[in-house]
């Protein structure tokens, strides 16, 4: 796991104080550079490679507001590591309070939107995602 800090800003939040929902989003993206980053496979990396990972589907449950000047917490794992796809698992506290729990779905491609078998083209990369496989039980 991997943890990645946000301070919430007060551009962030709404009229009533807590942060809008919408910013979680970019927090989790955020996060997944951050992430990517550790690893030692950057954006940028793996743009420079020919490897590219949209998001195909989100989901984000709030348990908890965060309101400004929050810091939150974003604890980051890969859920789910097959074939073509991956599921990136969030979980977001300020201090010992969890405040939301997300996923990110993503796909790979090449610069062609060609399918991108990640064991088979990337195994280094494969094999270091798999390292941050949440442990199944």
């Amino acid at each position: 796991m991997i943890s990645y800090t946000h301070q919430i800003n007060y551009y962030e939040t709404d009229k009533m104080g807590i942060t809008h929902h919408s910013n979680y989003l970019r927090f989790m993206e955020e996060a997944r550079i951050y992430f990517l980053d550790k690893i030692g496979w950057s954006y940028a990396k793996m743009e420079e490679v020919g490897l590219y990972s949209p998001v195909l589907s989100v989901t984000c449950e709030y348990k908890k507001t965060t309101t400004f000047p929050d810091i939150l917490r974003i604890d980051v794992e890969v859920q789910k590591l097959k074939g073509l796809k991956m599921e990136i698992a969030y979980k977001m506290y300020v201090g010992d309070n969890l405040v939301t729990t997300a996923s990110s779905s993503h796909a790979f491609f090449d610069k062609n939107q060609t399918p991108v078998f990640l064991e088979k083209k990337y195994p280094e990369l494969y094999k270091v995602l798999q390292e941050h496989l949440i442990k199944q039980e």
